[in-house]
């Protein structure tokens, strides 16, 4: 019995020994096994940046024109340019239009006495047309024009205003009204150079017609507006 007894006890010892040592092995690889019987919690959230862009156009002042030549008993023709650069950031595009500064027509008049006058473009009142033959009793004033936004179906296809004072035969003319009417438009922004529109314009008279001595003058006011 006591042999037994020793036996048993000597057994247990072992046994505790044994789950002493499993225990104190468990406890220093757990830090090491953890990890792959623990799930990482997360929390997400999102927020909204938003920057607000203004819509702005500008338009720069050229100088004033002056014509190619005098017109006088031998010389019946001349021509003269107005370039506007316009920009802006506007998602719509912009529209530039001209019309005539004065309150009635027509547009060109004498300085020292405004009834003497040049009269308005006849052929495009209502569409621009081709600057054609002047009558020859007569003398007229219109305007064109041409640059990457301006419609070549309305206004014609060329790249200059003419040469030697004679009006480009490819250009379609109109009268300078005094409301307001579209010479350029586009439907996006432009670049920060801006874009280019050339005004042409354009006097004649007929040949049993003279032109009164004088300075004449049309002030054109051109507005740039987004759409």
């Amino acid at each position: 019995m006591i042999k037994t007894s020793t036996q048993t006890i000597t057994a247990l010892s072992r046994t505790l020994a044994l789950a002493l040592i499993g225990s104190l092995l468990a406890l220093a690889l757990f830090p090491a096994i953890e990890p792959s019987f623990l799930v990482a919690a997360t929390a997400t959230d999102e927020v909204v940046v938003t920057l607000n862009v203004g819509a702005g156009i500008s338009i720069t002042s050229p100088a004033d024109a002056t014509m190619s030549t005098t017109i006088g008993i031998s010389t019946t023709k001349a021509i003269a340019t107005t370039t506007w650069n316009v920009k802006t950031n506007n998602a719509a595009g912009y529209t530039l239009a001209l019309k005539s500064a004065t309150s009635s027509t027509p547009a060109m008049k004498q300085d020292s006495d405004n009834t003497k006058v040049i009269a308005d473009n006849t052929a495009g009142v209502t569409t621009p047309a081709l600057w054609g033959s002047m009558g020859a009793n007569t003398a007229e004033f219109g305007y064109s024009g041409y640059g990457t936004d301006v419609t070549t179906a309305t206004y014609g296809s060329d790249s200059s205003c003419g040469a030697t004072s004679t009006p480009s035969t490819a250009l379609k003319y109109t009268s300078l009204l005094t409301t307001e009417r579209t010479l350029a438009s586009r439907s996006s922004t432009t670049t920060a150079a801006g874009v280019d529109t050339v005004a042409c314009y354009a006097v004649e008279q007929g040949s049993n017609f003279f032109i009164a001595s004088g300075t004449y003058t049309a002030t054109v006011t051109a507005t740039a507006t987004t759409q």
